[in-house]
């Protein structure tokens, strides 16, 4: 291959990498998210801008020594002597490495522990508990009734127009509050969520609350948030869980605590 033809191929690969890193420098600035609504949502996206800061730079540097290499080294005329030795080759490739760890596993642990024990740490007593079933293909959400308790659920007693939870209301359950594809709360106080699923794999994922928790058959999972605006947000199952996933699309309706409260009043007199 002639000089000029090798410079030239040279010059596209070093254009391309400068293209690659440019354009997501410039995709990653762009805020793709929903404006923030619950308290753990900040901790969330501020892990998120820490791990695309720290990779993105890294990204650059890489990049840029990178093209550096290629444009020093590709055109083979280098003298013996202006290669690099094994034990800086060792080097080049071991500080990245740790550099990657520290990142990857100290800097996100010491951000990420905080958020973590706001999500899955202790439940306040003031806490709203909502029991969320997942099935193909939408969301059943319950409130305890009047008394305060949950009535049980068996999977034998699920009718998909009449009970659709699988509701025992020959005891506590009967004055039980069950909705489909939508889900009432406060604003303002915490919201421990516990999920189940009556058939497949699902995940529970509100994308303005930073909330994404996955539902595995024969287990009670959970999740808890508060939220921090009042508003209509979306529910969305984020596992693909069959041919009809996408109308698993359900809403979670955020009130202020009078609004809340007059709802609630309303729905309990219907069970009655």
């Amino acid at each position: 291959m002639n000089e000029p033809r090798q410079t030239g191929h040279i010059v596209s690969i070093i254009a391309l990498f400068l293209g690659i890193m440019a354009m997501t420098v410039v995709g990653f600035s762009v805020d793709w998210a929903p404006p923030v609504a619950s308290v753990h949502g900040q901790g969330v996206d501020a892990v998120m801008d820490y791990l695309l800061l720290t990779t993105g730079t890294i990204l650059v540097i890489a990049s840029l020594i990178l093209v550096a290499f290629l444009w020093y080294y590709g055109r083979g005329k280098q003298p013996a002597s202006h290669r690099i030795s094994a034990r800086t080759e060792r080097w080049w490739t071991l500080v990245p490495v740790l550099g990657m760890a520290l990142i990857a596993e100290a800097g996100v642990l010491l951000k990420g522990l905080p958020v973590w024990e706001q999500v899955y740490g202790h439940i306040p007593e003031d806490a709203l508990v909502v029991d969320i079933t997942a099935k193909q293909f939408e969301w059943l959400a319950r409130y305890p009734g009047a008394d305060g308790e949950f009535g049980s659920v068996q999977p034998s007693l699920v009718d998909g127009q009449t009970n659709p939870a699988g509701l025992d209301r020959s005891g506590s359950g009967a004055d039980d509050i069950v909705l489909r594809n939508v889900m009432h709360i406060p604003v303002g106080r915490p919201v421990h969520v516990r999920l189940r699923s009556l058939d497949v794999l699902h995940s529970f994922s509100i994308p303005a609350f930073r909330v994404k928790q996955d539902i595995v058959p024969g287990t009670v999972g959970r999740t808890l948030f508060t939220p921090t605006r009042a508003g209509s947000y979306e529910l969305a199952c984020a596992e693909l869980c069959g041919m009809g996933h996408y109308r698993m699309d359900g809403r979670i309706v955020v009130h202020s605590p009078e609004e809340y409260e007059a709802w609630l009043a309303e729905q309990t007199a219907k069970v009655q």
